[in-house]
């Protein structure tokens, strides 16, 4: 009986050890804060997010330009159909309207679709195993009105 009672008293203690401030110092706070650049076909790409950021507005810093651009879908362009994926969002600080999916192997444009509604992309090489799933922009999932906290299944074409 005595151990019973002792289980809940180390689940609080465990969880409050979690719960402690990381210092600024730690190797995982220190990567995130230089992160490199990521690689893009964009030759001016939008700034990333500031470091206060805290909402979706201030998380998505794509233009108005950027975003009519994604929406011009020409749909009697060629496209080669690369097929579907689920997509969860991706990292938000990672600006511009991209698609890390293991459909790719190489940067390269191309469209998404979901639910009938078509935007423009970068497709970006996740280095992952096929089937294994890809995420997306918070740009992009907003363009789509993907909810972002939805496992969207979307159809992928290379242009």
């Amino acid at each position: 009986m005595k151990i019973l009672l002792l289980i809940p008293a180390f689940a609080l203690t465990a969880c409050g050890n979690m719960m402690q401030p990381v210092s600024a110092t730690t190797p995982a706070t220190a990567g995130a804060v230089a992160a490199a650049p990521v690689a893009t076909l964009n030759p001016s790409p939008p700034p990333r997010p500031p470091a206060a950021a805290r909402t979706v507005a201030q998380f998505d810093t794509t233009t108005a330009a950027d975003k009519a651009a994604a929406l011009d879908v020409k749909v009697d362009t060629p496209a080669a159909t690369l097929g579907t994926t689920l997509a969860t969002l991706g990292p938000p600080a990672e600006p511009g309207i991209w698609l890390k999916t293991p459909l790719v192997k190489a940067l390269t444009p191309g469209r998404v679709t979901y639910k009938g509604k078509d935007a423009n992309v970068e497709l970006r090489p996740s280095g992952g195993a096929a089937g294994s799933g890809s995420q997306m922009s918070l740009a992009a999932m907003r363009l789509l009105d993907i909810p972002l906290t939805e496992i969207a299944e979307v159809s992928v074409a290379a242009q």
